[in-house]
């Protein structure tokens, strides 16, 4: 039998940057992340990790190192959801089994961490909590991993603040039926319908008192991805453990 509130957590979600300071109890963190590591994972290699982190300095660093983003330093609790392949070579060590490391294994650890961080989210949200994904973790991530003490074969995929909201902004439109969810095959996609995404997404932000260009969406997007981002973002993976070949 499905599960009405599950459904109502998803379709009332937003991300939550502004909290209102009350504690979120060592209990209830651990009630959600225990849950969050129920999430499917391939081959059960549960090739994620959490690092929890509730000290103020270290959040403080988190936060200037993901691009002065305040949450993260205000919220009750950081976690960074991270690919983690440093256990599945332990266990290679431990059966004098060489670990054949490429894209195969880095990809996978980085679903397994996009698929429980989700849990995770959801989770957190079903008690009421407002979390946000900050993927901003990965602006240096070798600085990142100093911070958390990460070994090698872990990588900071993503972050997360997580408190009570003091302010929950109205959820912006998503793509609607045809951009997105296609049956049996892929479909075709119009320049028009993202015309209208456009048009309802300038909507909303207008609404919300964003000055915003009338290209909302398709406009934003291609000039954000009109340069290289992260350009290094190769090279240091592969000094951290993982393998891109």
């Amino acid at each position: 039998m499905g599960s009405d509130s599950v459904i109502y957590t998803l379709n009332s979600r937003v991300s939550v940057r502004k909290h209102n300071g009350e504690p979120l109890t060592d209990e209830l963190l651990e009630k959600i992340i225990h849950a969050s590591r129920r999430a499917p994972t391939s081959s059960n290699m549960q090739a994620f990790s959490y690092i929890v982190v509730r000290d103020l300095e270290k959040k403080r660093k988190l936060a200037e190192l993901v691009g002065n983003q305040n949450h993260v330093e205000t919220s009750e609790v950081f976690i960074a959801v991270c690919a983690d392949i440093h256990r599945i070579n332990m266990a290679c060590k431990m059966h004098d089994v060489k670990f054949e490391k490429n894209f195969e294994t880095t990809l996978t650890a980085m679903v397994d961490a996009a698929i429980a961080g989700t849990a995770l989210s959801l989770a957190a949200e079903s008690f009421g909590l407002g979390t946000v994904m900050v993927g901003g973790i990965r602006n240096h991530p070798l600085e990142i991993a100093e911070v958390l003490k990460l070994p090698e074969g872990v990588f900071a995929v993503f972050g997360m603040s997580i408190g009570w909201p003091s302010v929950r902004p109205p959820q912006k439109p998503r793509f609607g039926p045809g951009l997105n969810v296609f049956y049996e095959d892929y479909g075709t996609i119009s320049e028009e319908q993202l015309r209208d995404y456009d048009r309802k997404l300038a909507e909303h932000y207008r609404s919300q008192g964003r000055n915003t260009p009338d290209d909302a969406w398709s406009g934003v997007i291609s000039r954000k991805v009109s340069s290289k981002r992260r350009a290094e973002l190769r090279e240091q993976l592969e000094k951290m453990g993982f393998s891109l070949n």
